[in-house]
């Protein structure tokens, strides 16, 4: 299965500037149908700590163009999104989109970031997703989740063979970032995709590193610092040969994880 991964500086809080980016960088990339086209986390508006102005309305913005562009080039599109909880905060979360256009998941960033305050913006997922997406079973997670291996772990249990992270990891920690994309890769034998965000939005600078990481943990495809369409092929019989030949997993604890 191709993947793209579209890393780009979003343009802040501008979500018709966005939404042109993005297809002007999918449309270079020209993906084969049914491939996985992935953006960054809140990619239509940057990592955004005002949520009455980047979450969707009724309209569904953002859920809308996400599944236009998933159709007009008959792939699936995981992309980051707002919307509104019932107590008035956001909530962060990365959708998954049909090669017809419909919508496969959603699922709701489990950790919000508390060290610069999301958690009192944006209410906390609390279900990890596992969704159909081509000849895969797809996780998806956000950002600062990547520090927390118990929910891969969890998702790994629930049958996923590719975990995709959506992120908006800025320069201070960006040595950890492909660090932890190859450990979850490794401990839970799957494919993993980290797509990060460059350039820079009010507070924050961001180094890219976009990477797809195969299930042995080696580095399959990566992206420096700028914008780019990263393309990668994913062999999901890949995942298979080697939970076979080396079944880590089937030493899991249950006690110790969800499934």
């Amino acid at each position: 299965m191709q993947v793209v991964a579209i890393q780009y500086d979003i343009a802040w809080e501008d979500r018709a500037a966005n939404i042109e980016a993005v297809r002007r960088l999918t449309a270079l990339a020209a993906p084969q149908p049914g491939a996985l086209v992935v953006l960054p986390e809140m990619g239509l508006t940057g990592f955004s700590m005002a949520p009455d102005k980047v979450a969707d309305t009724e309209l569904r913005e953002t859920e809308s163009a996400i599944c236009a562009l998933a159709r007009e080039h008959q792939v699936h599109v995981l992309g980051g999104m707002v919307c509104r909880a019932p107590d008035g905060r956001g909530r962060n979360q990365a959708m998954l989109a049909t090669p017809a256009g419909g919508l496969a998941a959603v699922y709701t960033k489990i950790h919000p970031f508390s060290h610069t305050g999301e958690h009192r913006k944006y209410e906390a997922g609390s279900e990890v997703v596992v969704a159909p997406c081509g000849p895969f079973q797809l996780a998806p997670f956000v950002c600062y989740d990547l520090r927390f291996p118990e929910i891969f772990r969890t998702a790994a249990r629930r049958g996923a063979t590719l975990i995709a992270v959506i992120a908006n990891w800025p320069e201070a920690r960006h040595a950890h970032w492909q660090t932890l994309l190859q450990a979850r890769a490794i401990e839970n034998q799957c494919w993993v995709i980290g797509v990060n965000r460059c350039g820079r939005d009010p507070k924050f600078n961001y180094l890219g590193g976009t990477v797809v990481v195969d299930p042995f943990g080696r580095v399959s495809a990566a992206a420096g610092d700028t914008e780019v369409a990263l393309t990668a092929e994913m062999d999901p019989v890949a995942v298979l040969q080697l939970r076979e030949a080396f079944p880590v997993l089937e030493d899991l604890r249950p006690q110790w994880t969800r499934g």
